[in-house]
């Protein structure tokens, strides 16, 4: 056993309460149990029946249920962001703020060592009064709180910044690439800015300014200078845990998908997938598919249905089934992507660039598109097309949305015999993807961190 690992450290987890916040706290609690070390986190029931199977060290990791309370212009029952549609006031960040008393009563019993948090700023206050050191833990890009949110900026100011001020990088920030253009300032106008009585960027300034020690689910090869640059702005120090994934799930691919894609010559089929939280409008799932009709090629689309439509059927455009026939799938339900982009006959993947699906692409072998939509998903988008080059983003109008001929543009770059692109981009990912899968890479970065979360 590593002499860090002694004494054993107690660790509480209070992340915000979204399915994309909580599930990396779930496997950063993975990595530090299979370290010896207990973990207490701190999610609402309904969170625990979602995500509880992701929990691979029960005698070590143990989930405490936190209520939410009812407030102004929350539906009843609703406990976490999937809950509830996005608009300028949430009313589960007054909720989530409403939620200290309750969690500052389980943490005078737990007693950790240790707090790990995103948006909860008033954790550090808890600290001094019950003896723990705080991690403020960011699931998301570091770049891009190194664009939004730093001392270089300002903050905390009386107003969000406008998206004319995003499109200009802070002082010092080290990229030139990974950036904001044109209307991409408009895609944090997404975000909530009114967190009851304060505002967005008042709440993580404050979660940053307070806490130990920021962690951040990323890795120096991928982001090095922009942690540095972090460090220097908040004075703290910056951990780096690696992208902590995840582990592969077992079994075989569903029959019904591997027997169509057994159909289709090898690294032929284009797989298509945004996540489970994005819902296109119906217009951009009209030009989405009819892009992918466009290439010729054949693909699989698993996306939920767009807003305003009953179905997937329903939403397909007018003689789109009858012409495509057998090539191509639409598909509204879970599918398992891991085994489907594992699969031979599969040889691009088209994503929004979530973190998750980020680190799918680049560990997979196949051709990497991108249609990124809010700024962290950009910013990765960014990173990958303009500083790894291992991908291609799909060019976008003057309105920020892409056409099928853009989406078709794009796939054929990647796909076509010959194209100097689709080489390069696939030499570059060969290269980056020996690298990220070598021996102990990923757990050198875990052991690392504990180490240094150890010695807070």
């Amino acid at each position: 056993m590593p002499e860090f690992e002694k004494p054993k450290r107690h660790i509480a987890m209070f992340p915000w309460i979204a399915m994309g916040h909580i599930a990396p706290f779930i496997h950063v609690a993975n990595g530090l149990a299979k370290r010896g070390h207990s973990v207490s986190i701190l999610i609402p029931r309904k969170a625990i029946l979602q995500l509880g199977h992701q929990n691979l060290y029960p005698n070590l990791i143990k989930f405490q249920s936190v209520s939410v309370p009812q407030v102004d212009g929350l539906p009843p029952g609703a406990e976490t962001a999937s809950d509830i549609d996005v608009s300028p006031f949430n009313p589960l960040a007054v909720a989530f703020q409403a939620m200290s008393k309750e969690v500052n009563t389980l943490l005078c019993t737990l007693k950790p060592d240790i707090v790990f948090y995103d948006f909860a700023h008033w954790i550090p206050d808890l600290a001094a009064k019950i003896g723990f050191k705080t991690v403020f833990y960011n699931v998301i890009c570091a770049a891009f709180w190194a664009i939004t949110i730093v001392p270089a900026r300002h903050f905390p100011r009386d107003r969000p910044l406008t998206e004319e001020e995003l499109l200009e990088p802070p002082k010092g920030y080290p990229s030139s690439t990974v950036v904001l253009r044109g209307q991409e300032g408009r895609t944090l106008s997404t975000i909530p800015l009114e967190c009851g009585n304060t505002t967005f960027d008042v709440v993580i300034t404050a979660a940053m300014q307070g806490c130990d020690a920021m962690g951040v689910r990323t890795c120096r090869e991928l982001e090095g200078p922009v942690c540095d640059y972090l460090s220097a702005q908040y004075n703290k120090p910056v951990l780096l845990s690696g992208p902590v994934l995840p582990e592969v799930p077992k079994g075989k691919l569903e029959d019904k998908w591997d027997a169509w894609l057994a159909k289709f010559k090898p690294k032929s089929v284009v797989y298509c997938a945004f996540g489970s939280q994005l819902n296109l409008e119906k217009d951009q799932f009209e030009e989405l598919v009819l892009g992918f009709e466009m290439t010729g090629l054949p693909f699989l689309i698993a996306l939920p249905k767009p807003k305003g439509a009953n179905s997937i059927e329903e939403a397909l455009p007018e003689g789109f089934v009858e012409r495509v026939g057998d090539r191509g799938v639409v598909y509204g339900g879970w599918v398992q992507q891991t085994h489907i982009l594992k699969h031979p006959s599969v040889g691009c993947f088209v994503s929004h660039c979530g973190f998750g699906s980020m680190w799918e692409s680049l560990l997979s072998d196949n051709q990497i598109v991108l249609v990124p939509f809010l700024a962290d998903q950009i910013l990765n988008a960014r990173l990958l097309t303009e500083e790894l080059k291992v991908a291609v983003e799909v060019e976008r109008g003057e309105m920020g949305w892409y056409s099928k001929e853009d989406l078709c543009k794009a796939v054929k770059c990647v796909m076509d015999e010959g194209s100097e692109v689709g080489n390069m981009v696939k030499r570059n990912h060969a290269k980056w993807k020996k690298t990220f899968t070598s021996a102990g890479f990923m757990d050198n970065y875990m052991d690392n961190f504990v180490k240094q979360i150890c010695q807070l």
